[in-house]
């Protein structure tokens, strides 16, 4: 059996199709989306996990229509600029942000920052949020970074520290909610024995009772990482 989980991952997919489902715009539906985390990080510090890492914008969604794009900044730039950070703050957890920051609008790249110098020393546990993430990307990244340096050669622990998720644990657990049963393209290197927890439900009604079961299920999973 599987001891709790003290790392999880989550792909939070559902927003627009929640809001179209309940007569709202798409964009109201990112707004809830974004609300949950504060309630994930929440229930998960209850639940004695101490690291979370959530795919909020992924390197493909820039191809979306440039007004949701915007509005997605603007939700950021809220989020981490403004009471929802408290909220992260009251919970004791630090915040990271990992993806191509340098795509990100100059303003949005130095809230983001703040906000990471100012719950840096934060250690019940550390909330990562990927912005224009995308796992190949962040390999491709590393190597780069790797042939900058001209290292002859590198073992698995060198490659973890020049990938963006440096220092942070691979997760035990994969939640994607939404209906979709595909990791797309989230955290390929980290996940290889993540266990997967896939569910129709929508990301803004993802509720309490359907975490907690979802912990259940793991529990009850026997994890040999090929042993």
């Amino acid at each position: 059996m599987a001891e709790k989980p003290t790392s999880i991952a989550i792909v939070m997919d559902g927003n627009r199709r929640y809001a179209r489902s309940v007569g709202l715009s798409n964009f109201e539906g990112h707004r809830q989306g974004v609300a949950k985390i504060k309630d994930v990080t929440r229930w998960a510090k209850d639940a004695g996990i101490t690291n979370i890492i959530i795919y909020g914008f992924s390197t493909e969604n820039w191809g979306r229509a440039s007004e949701e794009v915007a509005y997605l900044m603007d939700l950021f730039a809220h989020t981490f600029g403004g009471p929802d950070l408290e909220e992260v703050i009251q919970e004791g957890f630090r915040v990271r942000v990992i993806g191509e920051r340098e795509r990100l609008p100059l303003s949005l790249q130095k809230i983001i920052t703040a906000a990471e110098t100012r719950t840096k020393d934060l250690l019940k546990g550390t909330l990562t949020v990927g912005i224009s993430y995308g796992g190949r990307a962040e390999i491709l990244a590393a190597v780069n970074t790797l042939l900058a340096e001209k290292v002859a050669s590198v073992d698995e622990e060198g490659f973890r520290k020049v990938m963006w998720t440096a220092g942070i644990p691979d997760p035990d657990l994969i939640i994607r909610t939404g209906g979709d049963n595909r990791l797309s393209n989230f955290l390929p290197w980290q996940s290889i024995y993540s266990e997967l927890f896939f569910t129709n439900t929508y990301w803004p009604a993802f509720t309490h009772e359907e975490f907690n079961a979802i912990l259940d299920a793991y529990a009850k999973r026997e994890r040999r990482n090929g042993k």
